[in-house]
C-alpha cells in the first residue's frame, strides 16, 4: 500500500457538553476560536478509500435493543447486509488492511487525527495507539504503544492525543460507538510502553511540566453531560490525583486549553453568553491560578498568549461583536484591555491562530470567507478574500512560524490545502489535479427578505448544465440555534445528489452564527420566530427565482434545527413535499420545563425558562412543533432517533410522532376517500448517540426516503454512493 492504513477519524474535537441540543464535535456556540482549545491535532491529507472503520463521529450509549422503524405506511426497517467475520487469529493490523482492501475504491481527501511532537508522530493504527518517526510518517514503520483491545470496549477509537513535554508520557482519550463517555489512558513511553493510569469520563486534558521537571496532567471530569470539575495528576514514583477546581453554577461548564506557546494553561468557564478564564502558569503549575476577569453577564472572552502579552477575543463594549484586545500578562483584568483590532459588522470570527510575529484571523463576512493577517511588529493588516466556492475552514496545527496552513471545503468539494507564507505576504494554493466538481457545478450566494425586511443569506449548489431548474428536486438545509453556523463541511452524499441533478440550498437564518453574535441574539429566546420567518422567506425566494417547486422541495435538519423544521411543517406545510430529521428537538416546552434533564439549566438562555417566566412559556407555545400539531396535510417525514439520547430525549420524539399521526388520520377522515396520506417514518436506533454523521445506514435510508417520496429513480445515485459508502 502506498499510504498508511489509518482509521478514518473525524471525531477530532472533544465532547462539548454545553452544545446541548445541537451537534457536538465541532465548535463553541459563539466562536470557533475555541477549536484551538480542543484540537492541537495535525490535519493531514491522504488519497485513500473512504472509511477504514464504519463508525460514527459521535458516540452512542449502548443498550441491547433492536433497531426498529415505525411508519404510517408500515415500512419495514432497513435491512443491513451481513458481513463475514474476519478470522479470530488474524493480526489486528491485517484486519484493518483487509477491511480497507474489500471496500470500494475512490480517491478523495479525508482527514486523519494525529499529533506531532518532537521527532515522532502519534496516531491510531488499527486498534492500537502507535508512533512513528516523523520522516517515516507515510510508511508502515511504527511502534505500538498501546492496544485499545486491552480496555475491553466495543469498537474503541481514539478521540484525542496529548504528549507530555519531554515525551515521557502520552495521554489519549478513547471512546466507543456506544457511549458519549470517554476514558483517558496515560501510557509511559519506554522500551516497553505500559499503561500507567486510566481515568473515566474525561472531557478535556493537557500536560504541563512543573519546577521539578515532573509531568502534570490536568483534566476535566464530565458527569451527565456536565463538566464542572478539574483534576491534576502525576505519575511514576510520585503518583497524585486531586480535584483542583469545581464550578458551582450548574449552568456553566469547564474546559481546558493550553496556549499555543504552552506558556499558560487556561481554565475556561462558560455558559451560552458569559465566560470566565483562569490562568495556570505553565512554569509553576502548582501555584494558585490567576483570574483574568470575573464573569460579567453577557461578556464572552477567549485568551491566547505571546511574548508576555495576552490576546483576548471578546465581545465587550459596543458593538457587542467580537473584537481583539491586548494586555500585559501580569495585568490581565478588563480595565487594562486595549483595543487591538475590530471586525466589520455582520462578521463571524471562525478562528484565531497566533504565530511568532503574526496573528491570523479566519473570518466569514457577507457569507464569504476571509483571512486577515495582522503583523504584530507594525500592526499592519492584510485581508485576503478566499475563493468564492469555499464555505468552511479546516484548521491545520502548525509550529512553523513562517507559514500558516489551512484547508478550505464546501458541502460538495473535499478539503483543499492553502498556505499563507508570511515572508512573501502571499497565499499559495495546493497544486495538482483540480476536482472536476469545479467545472460541473455552480455555487450561488443569494439573499431572501424576511417579514421584517431583514436580508437572510443563502448558499446554493447545482449542476452547471441543469436545464429548467424549476423541475429539479431541491434539498434545503437549516439549523438556526446556539449561534452555530450551519454545517458546510464536505459530505460525499451531498456531492452525489448534486451530480444527480439536485439543487442544494443552505439557509443561514437568525439564531445561527453566520453573521456574528447579533445574528444569534436576534434568533433566540423571544425572537425564535425570526428564524422561522427567515426559513419561510428563503424557500419562497428559491421558488420565486426558479429553483424547484413545492412538490419537489425537501427539507433536512438535525438536533435543534428540528425546531424550525417542525414549526414550518405546522405553519406552511404546502411549501414542502418531504422532510428528513435526525435526533430532532421537537418538544421544546415540556423539555425545558423538566429541570431533571442534564442540559435544561444550561439551555435556559437559548430557549427561555417556561417554568418561572410566563412570557417565555407563552412564546415557546407559539412555535414549539409538538404544541402546534393540528389536523391538516403534512409533508412526509423521516425521523432518525436514538434510544438513550441524553441531549434530545426520545420520549419527546415519540410523543411528537404519535400526535402527528393522529392529526394526519383525523385530517384523512375529514378529507374522505382518495386522500394520499403522507408517510411518517420513525427509525429508532439503539444506543445513546445524538447524531451519527457518517452512518451509512442513516444516509442511505434518508436518500431512499427522499427519492421514493418524490417519485425519482434512485439507480444512479446509489451506484455513485457505492464509491464512498460500503453497502
Amino acid at each position: 500500500m502506498q499510504q498508511k492504513s489509518k482509521l478514518f477519524l473525524q471525531a477530532l474535537k472533544y465532547s462539548i457538553p454545553h452544545l446541548g441540543k445541537c451537534m457536538q464535535k465541532q465548535h463553541l456556540n459563539h466562536c470557533n476560536f475555541a477549536d484551538h482549545y480542543y484540537n492541537r491535532i495535525k490535519l493531514k491529507k491522504y488519497h485513500l478509500t473512504k472509511c477504514l472503520q464504519n463508525k460514527p463521529t459521535i458516540s452512542e450509549l449502548a443498550r441491547n435493543i433492536p433497531s426498529r422503524s415505525f411508519s404510517s405506511k408500515d415500512f419495514l426497517p432497513i435491512k443491513q447486509e451481513n458481513e463475514k467475520p474476519l478470522p479470530e487469529n488474524m493480526d489486528a493490523f491485517e484486519k484493518v488492511r483487509t477491511k480497507l482492501e474489500t471496500q470500494p475504491q475512490e480517491e478523495y481527501e479525508i482527514i486523519n487525527a494525529e499529533v506531532k511532537h518532537g521527532g515522532f508522530v502519534y496516531y491510531q493504527e488499527g486498534c492500537c495507539l502507535v508512533r512513528s518517526k516523523d520522516e517515516e510518517a507515510d510508511n508502515d514503520n511504527y511502534e505500538v504503544l498501546f492496544s485499545l483491545e486491552e480496555l475491553k470496549l466495543d469498537q474503541p477509537f481514539i478521540d484525542c492525543i496529548r504528549v507530555a513535554p519531554d515525551e515521557k508520557y502520552v495521554a489519549a482519550k478513547i471512546r466507543t460507538e456506544d457511549s458519549e463517555a470517554s476514558t483517558c489512558i496515560v501510557v509511559k513511553l519506554s522500551d516497553q510502553p505500559v499503561m500507567e493510569a486510566s481515568f473515566p469520563n474525561v472531557s478535556s486534558f493537557e500536560w504541563v511540566k512543573d519546577e521539578e521537571e515532573e509531568d502534570v496532567l490536568f483534566y476535566t471530569f464530565q458527569r451527565n453531560l456536565r463538566c464542572h470539575d478539574v483534576y491534576r495528576a502525576t505519575f511514576g514514583d510520585n503518583k497524585r490525583n486531586e480535584r483542583f477546581y469545581t464550578e458551582k453554577d450548574p449552568s456553566y461548564f469547564v474546559f481546558l486549553y493550553l496556549t499555543k506557546d504552552s506558556r499558560f494553561l487556561t481554565i475556561n468557564i462558560m455558559n451560552k453568553t458569559t465566560s470566565e478564564v483562569w490562568l495556570i502558569d505553565g512554569l509553576s503549575p502548582w501555584d494558585p491560578p490567576v483570574l483574568i476577569q470575573k464573569r460579567i453577564h453577557g461578556v464572552l472572552y477567549y485568551v491566547e498568549h505571546r511574548d508576555d502579552e495576552l490576546y483576548i477575543l471578546t465581545n465587550v463594549g459596543e458593538p457587542t461583536e467580537f473584537k481583539l484586545m491586548r494586555t500585559a500578562a501580569d495585568t490581565p483584568a478588563i480595565m487594562n484591555w486595549d483595543l487591538f483590532f475590530t471586525m466589520k459588522r455582520n462578521t463571524k470570527v471562525v478562528d484565531l491562530d497566533m504565530f511568532k510575529d503574526h496573528c491570523v484571523l479566519f473570518l466569514k463576512h457577507s457569507n464569504l470567507l476571509y483571512v486577515n493577517v495582522i503583523g504584530l511588529a507594525d500592526d499592519s493588516v492584510r485581508s485576503l478574500k478566499l475563493p468564492p466556492w469555499a464555505c468552511g475552514f479546516i484548521m491545520d496545527t502548525n509550529s512553523d512560524p513562517k507559514n500558516c496552513p489551512f484547508q478550505l471545503c464546501s458541502p460538495i468539494r473535499p478539503p483543499k490545502y492553502y498556505t499563507y507564507k508570511f515572508a512573501e505576504g502571499k497565499l499559495f494554493e495546493e497544486t495538482g489535479h483540480e476536482d472536476p466538481i469545479t467545472k460541473t457545478s455552480r455555487v450561488l450566494r443569494l439573499e431572501a427578505k424576511s417579514k421584517d425586511g431583514k436580508s437572510v443569506p443563502m448558499t446554493i449548489f447545482h449542476k452547471t448544465d441543469s436545464e429548467d431548474l424549476q423541475k429539479k428536486p431541491l434539498l434545503v438545509h437549516v439549523y438556526g440555534a446556539y449561534g452555530m453556523d450551519l454545517k458546510m463541511n464536505f459530505r460525499p452524499e451531498r456531492r452525489v445528489l448534486v451530480d444527480d441533478g439536485w439543487i442544494l440550498a443552505y439557509c443561514h437564518v437568525r439564531g445561527g452564527g453566520e453573521l456574528g453574535l447579533q445574528w444569534h441574539a436576534d434568533g433566540r429566546l423571544t425572537k425564535k420566530l425570526n428564524g422561522l420567518a427567515d426559513l419561510e422567506a428563503c424557500i419562497k425566494t428559491l421558488h420565486g427565482q426558479g429553483f424547484s417547486q413545492p412538490s419537489l422541495t425537501t427539507l433536512t435538519a438535525f438536533s435543534a434545527g428540528g425546531v424550525l423544521v417542525g414549526a414550518l411543517c405546522n405553519s406552511n406545510p404546502e411549501l414542502l413535499r418531504a422532510v428528513t430529521l435526525e435526533a430532532p428537538f421537537l418538544d421544546v416546552l415540556n423539555t425545558m420545563m423538566d429541570t431533571t434533564l442534564p442540559l435544561t439549566l444550561e439551555e435556559l438562555e437559548e430557549w427561555g425558562n417556561p417554568s418561572s417566566d410566563e412570557k417565555h412559556k407563552n412564546y415557546i407555545k407559539r412555535y414549539c412543533p409538538y404544541q402546534n400539531i393540528k389536523p391538516q396535510h403534512y409533508p412526509s417525514i423521516h425521523i432518525t432517533a436514538y434510544e438513550n439520547d441524553e441531549r434530545v430525549p426520545l420520549k419527546g420524539i415519540v410523543s411528537y410522532t404519535e400526535k402527528l399521526k393522529e392529526a394526519i388520520m383525523e385530517h384523512a377522515k375529514d378529507t374522505g376517500e382518495g386522500y394520499q396520506a403522507p408517510n411518517v417514518v420513525l427509525d429508532i436506533q439503539p444506543g445513546g448517540n445524538h447524531v451519527i454523521e457518517d452512518s451509512h445506514k442513516k444516509i442511505t435510508a434518508q436518500i431512499k426516503f427522499l427519492y421514493e417520496e418524490l417519485g425519482l429513480d434512485s439507480t444512479s445515485v446509489f451506484e455513485n454512493l457505492k464509491k464512498y459508502l460500503k453497502f
